[in-house]
């Protein structure tokens, strides 16, 4: 993981004037003798450099063996082999966002013990598991959008380049010299056919006048 420097625990400010606030800070949050602890992750971003914020929000920063290793740990009730691909991810990144948070908790909060953690790992297996699993959902959402773009924009590359390079051939200029003459030829001859009758004056043939009575 990133370095990180320590914090400071403690309710963020205002959060015992607003009841709601307050309501989430418990469940984010556990007493453990005498201090209250974060389970949140995210409540710890003020102190995080640009590296332990990439590699909290990105799934995938974890060996996955890592990840594999932990699943029953986590999720003992689940039948990860009858999972489909799209809940599988999820589920292991749910995995990896627990395994990223106790790493965090343990290091801004050095002096809990294992029995702590322990009490932190039980809170949050029960108070974060569906948190998790919607940001991982919405982080793999977004990068597969991202990774569809940069695809598409890629296509579009390789497909210019593809006929800049067909062009430039001395055997391709050759081929389409005869079909730019007669392109030439048609625009100058279109544009001629229609500056004459553009030109031509139209003859009108006057009116029959009558006799005055």
């Amino acid at each position: 993981m990133p370095s990180v420097s320590p914090v400071v625990a403690g309710s963020p400010a205002g959060a015992e004037h607003d009841p709601q606030l307050h309501r989430r800070l418990q469940q984010d949050s556990i007493l453990l003798a005498g201090k209250t602890v974060f389970l949140n992750p995210f409540l710890y971003w003020r102190r995080f450099d640009a590296n332990t914020d990439r590699w909290l929000r990105e799934p995938g920063q974890l060996p996955e063996e890592q990840i594999r290793s932990n699943r029953l740990r986590f999720y003992p009730e689940l039948d990860w082999e009858g999972l489909d691909p799209a809940d599988l991810a999820v589920k292991e990144g749910a995995v990896e966002m627990f395994l990223k948070s106790l790493e965090l908790i343990s290091t801004f909060n050095p002096d809990l013990s294992a029995g702590h953690l322990l009490e932190v790992e039980r809170k949050m297996a029960v108070t974060k598991k569906k948190a998790f699993e919607r940001w991982v959902a919405r982080a793999l959402d977004r990068r597969g959008k991202e990774s569809l773009r940069e695809r598409r924009r890629f296509d579009r590359d390789r497909l210019l380049r593809g006929w800049m390079e067909w062009l430039s051939l001395e055997g391709t200029r050759q081929a389409l010299l005869p079909f730019s003459v007669l392109l030439v030829l048609a625009v100058a001859g279109g544009w001629w056919l229609g500056s004459t009758r553009f030109c031509s004056q139209v003859i009108v043939e006057p009116g029959v006048q009558r006799p005055a009575p």
